[in-house]
């Protein structure tokens, strides 16, 4: 039997979606420059997010990898906020065709009103002052704010939980306006939890959120309901009050959310919310662990690092920078964002934390261990 799991699990992990793309053109991805000048990157985000940090150090990777900036070693700078990281790249990155100035980095700092403010003065930026050429949207706030008529300026949105069901872009195949562009995997989180219950067989899967259509989107619901239809599981749901705005507080109501959970589930699928840190999961992961319930990030292998179970390695995001590279790329060379290919899966292994799997009573067989791309053995606290 644990063979045949195995086998369905190996075969989650290698099927390949190619079948949802369109033909689309293929654009080049030599540097190049603006008409002699270098092209002005920006950054916006709706706060600080540990794969948003990730996901842009992999991004800035890819673009010395093609050749738009000299190679040089970015350091691992504490905490989870760009904003160090940017002024580092400001300071210290050196290219002859790309530019990142301090002055256009932009984070909310997941605060409503505020981003209300920024966003108005960034778009009034991007079609007054038109000095900035390009700019990376990060996250579903940041998607949201750009994916829209009011400007024009090429707009390469990253770390995006659904695109679609938030409404961000028309379809996966299109973004709907010519300036956006959003990598999609459509069926990334059906995969995550059809493998968790593939290993873990449960019948009672506990997850939380804030029910609102951001919420839901965030925390992928839908998909969530189909593989359970599907798998014959039953969801049990916590619903974290809408609105947070202080961190500390998101921490609390996630906290409260996995002891009421695991008093009730046979696992939790650990979704994408503000509550949801390296400073909390030491916490979270100590309640699960006193349960026994196995836990499944949704974010990725950096919170399982931290003490979650298990999730789906994501390779220091290499492939995920490697593709906004070239998208970006093939941008500066007069590509249309709306033509390029948004479809891309990254390559999937296990990520597995072998501290944890002890501390629960899960053995994990030698198959598994053998899908396991990261293998963690034991906290970074």
């Amino acid at each position: 039997m644990k063979k045949l799991i195995t086998g369905v699990i190996l075969i989650l992990l290698c099927i390949s979606f190619n079948g949802f793309a369109a033909e689309t053109k293929k654009f080049p991805m030599t540097p190049k420059l603006n008409h002699g000048h270098k092209w002005r990157i920006a950054y916006y985000e709706g706060g600080e997010y540990i794969e948003y940090k990730k996901t842009l150090i992999a991004t800035i990777k890819g673009l010395i990898k093609l050749g738009w900036i000299e190679p040089a070693k970015i350091p691992d700078l504490p905490g989870e906020g760009t904003r160090p990281l940017w002024i580092w790249f400001s300071n210290n990155l050196k290219s002859k065709y790309l530019v990142f100035s301090k002055n256009r980095h932009y984070s909310s700092q997941w605060k409503e009103e505020k981003r209300k403010t920024l966003v108005r003065a960034l778009i009034r930026r991007l079609n007054s002052k038109k000095d900035i050429d390009l700019i990376l949207a990060m996250g579903t706030w940041a998607a949201e704010d750009l994916a829209n008529n009011k400007h024009k300026t090429p707009t390469i949105a990253l770390a995006v939980s659904d695109a679609v069901s938030s409404g961000i872009i028309k379809s996966y195949e299109d973004s709907g306006y010519d300036h956006l562009h959003v990598r999609v995997d459509p069926l990334r989180y059906e995969r995550q939890i059809q493998i968790f219950h593939d290993i873990i067989g449960f019948q009672k899967l506990g997850i939380m959120y804030e029910n609102t259509v951001r919420g839901r989107s965030y925390a992928s619901v839908d998909k969530v309901e189909k593989v359970a239809k599907e798998q014959g599981f039953e969801i049990i749901r916590c619903f974290i009050p809408k609105g947070i705005e202080d961190k500390k507080i998101a921490e609390q109501k996630a906290q409260q959310c996995f002891t009421k959970l695991c008093a009730k589930t046979d696992a939790i699928y650990v979704t994408l919310h503000m509550g949801i840190n390296k400073h909390s999961l030491p916490e979270l992961v100590k309640i699960a662990n006193k349960t026994d319930t196995p836990t499944f990030s949704q974010a990725g292998s950096e919170e399982v690092k931290y003490g979650l179970l298990m999730s789906i390695s994501q390779a220091e995001f290499k492939y995920v920078g490697q593709f906004h590279a070239e998208t970006i790329a093939q941008i500066l060379n007069g590509a249309k964002p709306r033509e390029i290919n948004q479809f891309f899966e990254e390559p999937s292994k296990i990520a597995i934390n072998l501290k944890t799997a002890e501390q629960i009573g899960y053995d994990p067989p030698i198959d598994i261990l053998s899908a396991a791309d990261e293998i963690f053995e034991d906290y970074p606290y």
